[in-house]
């Protein structure tokens, strides 16, 4: 169980503590690696409302949750019963002053977070496919909060580091971890570009809702394969299209209202390109057009949603004109 505060102050200021993932005996030879790129990202000057964002950690009511559920469908910290009404309160402003929460659902002490995307249902169409999680070393590759990654351990995940570049999703994540206390899971708020070239430690990495957002797709697919262990398994959600010339959709500026969508594939494409990166016994396991069920708006995330993404006039297709929302499972592996 982790047992340090996730915030200390040095000199007046408020820094977030990653002593744990540093004093991990695994990720010593890049320790001086580590610190320099989540020093750089985490830099307050970058994020004008991290302050503030901690200062809603401070909030959180010091109570011991009487259950964890990492299995379920939201993720369940505690019983209503676990709080008094005032602590109930301060709970419930603290979480709700972080949004918009775009990845749950959680349930903190009865506290239902009903985030924009029920990514219980992505996990519901990613874990019967999937090797067996017991036991494994997992990354999750733009992780966000670190929904999945809580479901991963609750599959029996031994070890689960999850990156993200966002200072917001990290604070979200601390929240939960407030009281999870969970040493088998770092999250790190790093881009997987800031990951040491020569780390293959994981036997599973993850990335999803992350290849379409990079200029160069193969690259990515190549970065990834440097981090898994010879044998391990790559697990990749992405945006397809059922057709486009060259099997490469390039939209034009923005696609579903979404900037630096670079492209879109076929998934005979992305199949080609999996094996170009090295990949072995890459498959698709599943598709499924994104519903506006599964992504919407709520009093979690009250902005803009995938409703709003969509030709109001003719459903299958984006704003902009392009096919709508369209995502598929692949899975490889790295030859041992």
């Amino acid at each position: 169980m982790a047992a340090k505060s996730a915030i200390r102050i040095i000199a007046g200021h408020q820094v977030i503590n990653f002593d744990d993932f540093y004093r991990r005996s695994e990720f010593s030879a890049w320790r001086n690696h580590f610190a320099t790129a989540i020093k750089r990202r985490a830099n307050p000057a970058r994020h004008g409302d991290l302050s503030q964002w901690l200062n809603e950690l401070d909030k959180l009511p010091p109570v011991m949750p009487s259950i964890v559920e990492l299995d379920s469908d939201a993720i369940k910290i505690g019983d209503r019963d676990d709080l008094n009404d005032l602590q109930a309160v301060q709970l419930y402003d603290a979480l709700y002053a972080l949004r918009p929460w775009r990845k749950g659902p959680y349930n903190l002490f009865g506290t239902y977070i009903d985030s924009e995307w029920r990514s219980d249902w992505k996990w519901q169409r990613l874990s019967p496919h999937i090797a067996d999680l017991h036991g494994r070393r997992v990354l999750d590759v733009g992780c966000g909060n670190g929904y999945h990654c809580w479901r991963i351990l609750g599959a029996g995940a031994h070890y689960v580091l999850g990156i993200d570049p966002s200072m917001r999703f990290l604070v979200q994540h601390l929240a939960v971890q407030h009281y999870a206390r969970d040493a088998r899971f770092d999250l790190l708020p790093l881009g997987i570009e800031d990951m040491p070239a020569d780390l293959a430690y994981f036997d599973t990495v993850l990335s999803m809702g992350v290849l379409y957002h990079r200029r160069h797709p193969v690259a990515h697919l190549q970065e990834l394969y440097g981090l898994l262990q010879p044998g391990g398994e790559l697990v990749l959600e992405t945006l397809i299209v059922d057709e486009a010339e060259g099997g490469i959709l390039t939209p034009q500026d923005r696609y579903a209202m979404m900037r630096n969508v670079w492209s879109i594939m076929t998934v005979e494409k992305i199949l080609q390109q999996l094996a170009e990166a090295g990949f072995e016994e890459g498959r698709c396991a599943d598709e499924n057009r994104t519903s506006r069920s599964e992504q919407r708006c709520t009093h979690w995330m009250q902005f803009h949603s995938l409703a709003d993404f969509l030709d109001p006039a003719d459903r299958e297709k984006t704003i902009e004109g392009y096919p709508a929302p369209k995502r598929a499972l692949f899975i490889a592996r790295k030859a041992v």
